[in-house]
């Protein structure tokens, strides 16, 4: 394709709004924050759906003692379809972790333990999320699936992220642009 040669990938840093039309059951009505995306594929953690555990029990398994009930009770998000027993911290503040990777201005994503640790101890990250699993796509699939429709992609919002509760994150998503998903008419045909 003319016009893409040495045009950069900007979508990091994005969330991707699954709209009515996707017909993956992995990714019906999900928001997923794009982490990385360059010429070889995309990858992202979903961030409104939550998984059937919660910190405590991640915690607990990794032998790790925690005294803070509100992080305990903390719902670990299923994060998406690709290595769904990998824990990822979406998080911002310091990025002194062992693997960490840069998804924004103060937005971290972190693949380490050592992340997990110091939330139990009471030092970790002001604000965290924690996802089992995350979403990729291969070279140029992820352009494709915009082509197709299958998403709207908006610039990324805290309050998606961090503060408002699950329910109301896919709406709230393509709300920031002004878009009604209720009533977005599916106009992509199917036979």
């Amino acid at each position: 394709m003319a016009g893409m040669n040495g045009q950069e990938h900007g979508f990091g840093n994005h969330l991707l709004i699954a709209l009515p039309s996707m017909c993956d059951p992995n990714f019906e009505r999900s928001v997923t924050l794009v982490c990385q995306h360059d010429g070889e594929g995309a990858m992202g953690v979903m961030v409104n759906r939550a998984s059937e555990y919660t910190v405590g029990e991640i915690l607990k398994q990794m032998g790790v003692s925690c005294d803070d009930a509100e992080l305990r009770d903390q719902k670990v998000l299923s994060g998406g379809p690709v290595h769904p027993e990998r824990g990822f911290v979406l998080h911002d503040g310091e990025t002194t972790w062992d693997s960490t990777l840069k998804v924004g201005d103060g937005l971290f994503l972190t693949t380490s333990r050592d992340v997990l640790e110091a939330m139990a101890r009471g030092n970790g990250p002001p604000q965290a999320l924690v996802a089992l699993g995350c979403a990729g796509w291969g070279a140029g699939q992820l352009e494709q699936e915009l082509v197709d429709d299958s998403w709207l992609l908006v610039p990324n919002r805290r309050d998606v992220l961090f503060e408002l509760p699950l329910a109301q994150r896919w709406k709230a998503a393509a709300g920031s642009i002004g878009v009604d998903l209720v009533n977005h008419a599916s106009h992509s045909g199917h036979a």
